[in-house]
């Protein structure tokens, strides 16, 4: 389950995944290209060559609503959360730097790495995620070429060749709990029947 920062730490396991899958591009006396978390505001600076990930849109997994509340386990006191809110979080990737073949084969090994691992958990995960039973699952968004083009306009570049990633459900656990008192004791009314 994920505290406050989990958007931060989702984003850092995409780094660190896209990161260690390019490792295997470099060429001699060239470093490999790396990943990094980039709003893309400014100038991306290269070398050596990037593939920034920019986090442009966070949304509510309508599919995980109306989940249970969460209860604490005994021998805590007992107690009520309201249930983790279901984020959808979906990533513009970018290659950067470089010819274009080599731009090219950053955006495939991103595609082979999301392909090959699209469910991220256990050691891959890290920050408030570390040690949890969440899953990150990566799904590779279509957009029509002028939803594409309404991003890049959002953030006022030209247009890039990029990948559109999915990362669902990222679960931010709620902090307001309430006490749950037991019950004791019941009593069944009905009526008897001559």
């Amino acid at each position: 389950m994920g505290d406050f920062g989990v958007i931060a730490d989702v984003s850092s396991v995409i780094v660190s995944t896209l990161t260690q899958s390019l490792r295997g591009l470099g060429q001699r006396d060239v470093p490999p290209p790396i990943a990094e978390l980039n709003d893309l505001s400014e100038t991306v600076q290269t070398p050596p060559p990037k593939l920034t990930v920019f986090l442009y849109e966070i949304a509510e997994d309508p599919t995980s609503r109306n989940r249970p509340p969460v209860r604490s386990q005994p021998p805590d006191p007992l107690t009520a959360r309201k249930p983790p809110m279901a984020l959808l979080l979906r990533y513009l990737i970018t290659p950067w730097g470089g010819d274009q073949a080599t731009q090219h084969r950053m955006l495939g090994r991103a595609l082979q790495t999301f392909y090959d691992d699209a469910i991220l958990d256990g050691t891959q995960l890290s920050g408030s995620l570390a040690g949890s039973t969440d899953s990150l699952h990566t799904t590779l968004t279509p957009l029509t070429l002028d939803q594409k083009s309404w991003v890049w306009y959002a953030i006022q570049k030209p247009y890039r060749l990029s990948l559109n990633y999915e990362i669902r459900v990222v679960n931010l656990d709620s902090v307001v709990e309430t006490p749950v008192r037991p019950v004791r004791s019941r009593i069944i009314e009905g009526t008897a029947t001559p």
